[in-house]
């Protein structure tokens, strides 16, 4: 079992992720895992990074694949005893001018973005060391979803007391009424990526709660971010930032210093604690 600390991101082997795991590498001391669903693509990333003369590790991981998910965790634990650094970065969003019905949109975005990512959390939450850091990659566009919702759906989701099974529901609902083509009419805004990003800050936040009741003594900070306008192959070529200054908040929060207790449970731009 190696004594290293290591550093967890998953969906990195492109765009943001990439940007992260190279920011780790320069930064971070420990073992920097680079993931990705497919294994060539996620390799050529690796060699790619190393061309560059940093030294990432590679290990596959499809957050929408149970086994692989559990596979993943199996490895950290029995290499590493669990995770020091998880950086929940994967994620899709369809474009604009795609014709594909609102409904199988929602399905399909919330499978990865939220639910996908839960179980995520769900495997390797227990597996995260006294002192380790977890980064969800949400989104401004979250707040914007979640600003757009009725009264009634904004308390529900900024509620200190909301559970992670009311939250799940909430997203369950959402997607049934996007199926329906009845989400404006029941309280919804007309934006799948946007509700999986407000269901992912609603999410961290719940699971920051569950740390400190759970595991008050290990000092674990866990936050929601949004990088930014990124220019990546999902938010296109006209976003004002590179993946590198995408990176930052991301990183910056994977890297607080041992004994910090904040932020903790917060939704983090610019690297500044934002509304929710």
């Amino acid at each position: 079992m190696s004594t290293s600390k290591v550093a967890l991101v998953t969906g990195s082997n492109k765009g943001i992720g990439l940007a992260v795991v190279r920011a780790l590498c320069k930064q971070y001391d420990g073992d920097v895992y680079m993931t990705a669903r497919d294994v060539r693509r996620g390799t050529a990333a690796v060699e790619a990074l190393k061309a560059e003369g940093l030294s990432p590790l590679f290990h596959q991981l499809d957050i929408a694949d149970p086994a692989s998910v559990r596979a993943a965790r199996d490895f950290f634990k029995a290499q590493y005893n669990g995770v020091d650094v998880l950086i929940n970065n994967a994620g899709i969003a369809f474009k604009n001018a795609d014709k594909t019905p609102f409904g199988i949109q929602a399905e399909v975005t919330l499978k990865t973005n939220f639910f996908a990512t839960r179980d995520m959390c769900n495997e390797f939450l227990p597996i995260i060391k006294s002192g380790g850091r977890v980064v969800n990659v949400s989104s401004v566009m979250g707040s914007m979803a979640l600003n757009r919702c009725s009264p009634d759906l904004q308390a529900h989701f900024r509620s200190d007391d909301i559970t992670e099974e009311e939250l799940v529901g909430l997203m369950e609902r959402f997607v049934k009424d996007a199926q329906e083509a009845a989400h404006t009419q029941r309280d919804w805004p007309e934006t799948a990526y946007g509700i999986s990003k407000t269901g992912l800050t609603t999410l961290t936040r719940i699971q920051a709660r569950k740390l400190t009741r759970e595991r008050a003594g290990d000092q674990i900070l866990c936050n929601a971010c949004c990088p930014g306008w990124v220019r990546t192959d999902m938010a296109g070529p006209n976003a004002p930032k590179s993946p590198d200054e995408g990176a930052i908040t991301p990183v910056y929060l994977a890297l607080l210093p041992p004994g910090a207790s904040k932020p903790h449970g917060q939704f983090v731009a610019e690297k500044t604690v934002q509304p929710w």
